[in-house]
């Protein structure tokens, strides 16, 4: 941690900088507690290619509605690798405003394992996700505008699939009919929105390793198609240059701090079940080059998050972004999910269904497995955990020769996971021969297929006639080749919610695609999965407030 500040205190973002080996200079402040690193030290720290520390990447078994804590856990093992004397850093996405207000609240962790200042993190941080929402929606306008002018591209407005994005839940935007009211107002068409975690801009920012990467792949964005069914891309419309302009500060990765002022990137913030699910590659590149170990999270359980991020973030970029050693977060509640005890109960003692609910842990171990990476299991405690319920899975986790410690960061900050962070250190040490979990360069369909045999347990795939039309323009207009990013519930390794623990030889239904040219890979669309969440009957949003003095409450 930076020297001098207490534990608890915010300290000058500056000193967290210093930590890092960042002069004053390489940093540009947003108040006392977030900066952002220039362009130049930037270009100097990625230039540097003779220096990589060690990656480690968390993920987790299937959650529970709450989630199993993969954030708190990531921040507390920063933490406790930093005690250790090791020089780490996390990596994590940036909040989210839809989770945040919504059923999740924030999304910086919690208790003594959580990012400061958590209240600006959560609300606005630097302001990246409004500058996405902005070159987003400017794209949009920009399409529309045209077709409003004469449309000398000829669009076909109802093959429009670039959609409008709001940084909220908001089911009413879903399906929506636009251009009403009057010639004035352009043209009637039905549209939608989606989240702006789940839009190609923000999965763009997040896979860009330059600006001038960056403007390739916004000019790439796939726009709609013409009377003839040829593609319109963004950079056919105009405005790409505005777009990125709009997105020049949104680039540059936000330092902050842990509870423990442990330094910590948050950069970026696609969801793991609509989109890839990990921070930003920058983001990593650069902390990967200012520490020892790097810790770094992809959504939800290792069937979404952590196999998008083998298969689209680090198989491009390996060895440079490969893990060396992976985190598997396990919870006694989720475990006693899966082992059939229902919502009401899971705070109720039950080592038998954790027994039963490991299952889901040996399917999540598995995909892992595959990777050739090594792993450590990752008990994140609650204090309605029994000691019985916790020797049951370190004996079943014993039982299999894998690596399991508890990790109590909640409650006790990095003091609750040495023992753990000492397992990952060990585990970064072996030889890791990463491989990722799909063959690159295979058609879509042998793509999906793999992963529905290797990753979801799936026996067969079944595709909408919608799906197959789809896929028939993609083979015929150069995507037929690109990678694949699953859309699923995050509840189950299936694409139905209500298959707990571990289904196998079920069948899956691939309702769509959609391609996202720019980010670099198609969307395959399974189950009934929402691109715009809503909110609950009970959001968090009633609960947050703000005094006089400028203080938030509520926030969580």
């Amino acid at each position: 941690m930076a020297e001098g500040v207490n534990v608890g205190t915010l300290a000058p973002i500056e000193e967290i900088a210093q930590a890092l080996g960042l002069a004053k200079e390489d940093i540009e402040q947003f108040g006392l507690g977030k900066a952002k690193i220039t362009y130049e030290a930037m270009s100097r720290l990625l230039s540097a290619k003779d220096k990589r520390g060690k990656l480690v990447l968390v993920t987790a078994i299937t959650p529970t509605k709450a989630g199993e804590g993969k954030t708190t856990t990531s921040i507390g093992l920063a933490q406790a690798l930093w005690k250790l004397g090791k020089k780490s850093i996390a990596a994590l996405r940036e909040p989210s405003l839809g989770p945040v207000f919504g059923m999740k609240g924030g999304g910086t962790g919690g208790g003594k394992a959580q990012l400061v200042p958590m209240a600006d993190i959560n609300l606005h941080c630097t302001g990246d996700l409004h500058a996405i929402t902005t070159a987003n929606n400017l794209l949009s306008a920009l399409a529309d505008n045209h077709i409003f002018y004469g449309n000398q591209l000829n669009f076909d407005s109802r093959t429009i699939q670039f959609k409008r994005a709001i940084d909220m839940n908001e089911r009413a935007l879903r399906d929506i009919v636009q251009g009403l009211g009057g010639k004035g107002n352009g043209y009637p068409r039905q549209s939608s929105y989606l989240i702006t975690a789940a839009s190609e801009v923000m999965a763009i920012l997040c896979l860009a390793d330059s600006m001038d990467d960056l403007k390739v792949r916004l000019s790439n964005i796939l726009v709609g198609q013409d009377t003839r069914g040829k593609p319109i891309r963004a950079g056919d419309v105009g405005g790409v240059g505005s777009m990125a302009a709009l997105l020049r500060d949104a680039l540059r990765p936000n330092i902050v701090q842990t509870f423990e002022n442990t330094p910590a990137f948050v950069h970026g913030g696609p969801f793991g079940n609509i989109a890839h699910g990990c921070s930003s590659v920058l983001a990593t590149r650069i902390a990967l080059r200012t520490a020892e170990i790097v810790v770094t999270e992809a959504g939800f359980g290792a069937d979404l998050g952590f196999e998008k991020y083998c298969d689209i973030v680090a198989a491009p970029r390996s060895p440079e972004l490969a893990p060396d050693a992976v985190v598997i977060v396990v919870t006694v509640k989720a475990l006693k999910l899966h082992g059939g005890v229902g919502d009401d109960a899971l705070s109720q003692p039950n080592a038998e269904a954790v027994k039963t609910g490991f299952a889901n842990v040996e399917r999540h171990a598995g995909i892992v497995a595959r990777t050739q990476v090594p792993f450590v299991i990752a008990i994140n405690k609650f204090h309605t955990d029994t000691e019985e319920e916790i020797k049951a899975i370190k004996d079943l986790s014993a039982a299999k020769g894998w690596r399991c410690e508890v990790s109590d960061v909640f409650a006790k900050g990095g003091d609750g996971a040495l023992d753990l962070a000492k397992l990952v250190v060990e585990a970064t040490n072996e030889k890791s021969s990463f491989k990722p979990l799909v063959d690159q360069g295979l058609p879509i369909k042998e793509k999906l297929q793999q992963l529905a045999e290797r990753v979801y347990g799936a026996k067969a795939l079944e595709y909408d006639q919608e799906a197959e039309k789809q896929l028939r323009w993609m083979n015929n207009n150069g995507y037929g080749n690109l990678p694949v990013c699953v859309a699923k519930t995050q509840y189950s390794l299936s694409d139905d919610p209500q298959k707990l623990n571990s289904p196998r030889d079920f069948e899956m239904r691939v309702r769509g695609f959609q391609v996202s040219s720019g980010a670099g890979f198609v969307v395959a669309l399974m189950g009934e999965i929402m691109t715009l969440p809503g909110l609950p009957k009970q959001p968090a949003a009633f609960n947050i407030d703000v005094d006089n003095n400028g203080v938030i409450t509520g926030l969580f």
